[in-house]
């Protein structure tokens, strides 16, 4: 039998994942977290705590609002995710900021700007040359 390299914890994760952002979007009734989209959950190896990362599209005070707002409503995401999941120990929920989303933005941008730079080097070059 072969071992498999996708792990017990990231199963779990990936269906906690799945079920908060479902309670999330279904059953919280706070307009607070309306604007919160699940990105990811990293659960730690023994499966008790588990980190939720979230994005808004809120910034400043409207961001520190939702995060508010999912901590109010944590108690009940985790009690909902009880009656869904089948687990010895339920993991305690960790709602956390995910800014991968800018930074890949950024990186993005930056890719971009030096394709253009690139292509606006080649087009001088093509230029150059003809004129020889």
């Amino acid at each position: 039998m072969t071992k498999s390299t996708y792990s017990r914890a990231d199963r779990v994760a990936d269906q906690i994942r799945m079920e908060v952002a479902d309670i999330l979007m279904r059953k919280i009734k706070d307009p607070r977290v309306r604007t919160v989209t699940v990105t990811d959950v990293e659960l730690t190896k023994d499966l008790r705590i588990a980190r939720v990362y979230v994005t808004t599209m809120e910034q400043n005070d409207g961001e520190r609002h939702v995060f508010d707002g999912l901590a109010k409503a944590s108690g009940f995401v985790r009690a909902e995710l009880g009656r869904r999941l089948a687990l010895r120990y339920l993991p305690e929920l960790m709602f956390v900021k995910d800014v991968s989303g800018p930074r890949a933005d950024r990186v993005l941008e930056l890719l971009d700007g030096l394709h253009r730079d690139q292509a606006q080097a080649g087009t001088a070059d093509e230029s150059t040359r003809s004129d020889a």
